[in-house]
């Protein structure tokens, strides 16, 4: 399994613990994805709160399985899953996905964290796990974008705890490492892919803007690393991977279908 046209990014990856893809969805599959994620109803009543250590609150809708829907296909693009693959150093599957829709004003914070601070508890021994973030709307230091501590994945996972309603990670550590490593602000435009390894250190400031700040999260496992006891989130299996193509053949008309039932409704 060679993905040799990733090489320079799998470098950055290692070296850094993240990259950014500018323009990973084209225009017109980023309309398509905000529109699909804007226009899915029950996404949002399913989202719910989590409180940050300020009082502010976020919103989080989460699911398990990558479907047929825009958002499963999206998750399940080459262009996503060959980069995984090639981070990685292998075969993986989906793990989980979410969206984090921190709205103008109200959008609480994330503090400091990894992913695999949460993932390890699942009976995932090593942090062979990383995620793609995709800017629905643009992300700014105004808005909340995301921050990380560049290489921080190279310190191992940190001791996590309970910091208002959130895990984080344990703040003696993470001022410790604020001090020696750079603090990157990723500031996207819409359709904008962020992967980040799950021992990279991110947090997110609060909304204080007028602008929302929507992102879908897609969430990878190595298909090495299957977890060896049951979770809220799956153990292995196969990750069907689909051409780009199908973002706009099917995701363009879902939403199509979509809108053509609205206007008759």
């Amino acid at each position: 399994m060679m993905h040799k046209q990733f090489d320079n990014e799998t470098r950055r990856f290692q070296e850094d613990g993240f990259v950014l893809v500018p323009g990973l969805l084209d225009k017109e599959e980023t309309r398509i994805l905000v529109q699909a994620a804007h226009g899915d109803q029950l996404m949002q009543k399913s989202a719910f709160d989590l409180a940050d250590a300020q009082g502010g609150r976020i919103r989080i809708s989460g699911w398990n399985h990558a479907g047929d829907d825009t958002m499963g296909i999206v998750a399940r693009t080459r262009r996503i899953v060959d980069r995984m693959e090639a981070f990685l150093g292998g075969e993986v599957y989906h793990y989980h996905a979410k969206m984090i829709l921190k709205e103008p004003l109200v959008g609480g914070a994330w503090e400091w964290h990894q992913d695999y601070g949460y993932w390890y508890q699942n009976g995932c021994l090593y942090p062979d796990m990383a995620s793609c973030v995709i800017a629905i709307d643009a992300a700014t230091r105004e808005n909340g974008c995301l921050q990380v501590l560049k290489g921080s994945h190279l310190m191992g996972r940190i001791e996590h705890g309970r910091f208002g309603g959130q895990t984080g990670a344990d703040p003696e550590r993470v001022n410790e490492a604020l001090k020696r490593l750079e603090t990157v602000y990723c500031e996207m435009e819409p359709g904008a892919g962020f992967f980040l390894h799950a021992n990279l250190l991110h947090a997110s400031a609060q909304n204080t803007s007028s602008r929302p700040r929507w992102a879908l999260i897609c969430c990878y496992n190595a298909a090495r690393n299957d977890p060896y006891k049951d979770s809220k989130h799956p153990r292995y299996s196969h990750l069907e991977k689909w051409p780009d193509a199908r973002i706009k053949e099917i995701g363009g008309r879902q939403w199509e279908t979509l809108r053509q039932e609205e206007s008759t409704g």
